[in-house]
């Protein structure tokens, strides 16, 4: 079992920046590729970023590619998403997932693990 705690969000104005932080526990956290997911209301959940197990590699969705970046810390059983330039359409509640075993990267059927979800609401 792994369990998942986002935080960090909050009211930005756009433009701004805000750093959301998700603290794992249970199983080894360094044997999972991380990811980010957001939620709109009345829209689908939607892939944001994701990182591989070593942070060795990251991919982004094209509507945040060059704005977010996502990192590690594995001693510290953490990973984070930094979220720059923040736009109106950025407001979503956002999402930590951990996936065991490989797949695909942009669907939330592939990730085994979610918190509870962290509210960030941009204003324009």
């Amino acid at each position: 079992q792994v369990h998942l705690v986002e935080s960090g969000g909050g009211l930005v104005q756009a433009g701004g920046s805000l750093r959301l932080s998700c603290a794992a526990s249970g199983r080894t956290f360094s044997s999972y590729a991380m990811g980010w997911f957001r939620q709109a209301p009345g829209k689908e959940r939607e892939f944001v970023a994701r990182i591989s197990w070593n942070g060795g590699s990251a991919y982004y969705a094209d509507s945040v590619q060059g704005r977010f970046t996502i990192s590690r810390d594995n001693a510290k059983n953490t990973v984070y998403l930094q979220m720059n330039s923040l736009k109106p359409e950025d407001a979503a509640v956002y999402y930590c997932a951990a996936q065991y075993y490989s797949g695909s990267y942009y669907s939330s059927t592939s990730y085994d693990y979610w918190g509870q979800g962290t509210q960030v609401t941009v204003s324009s």
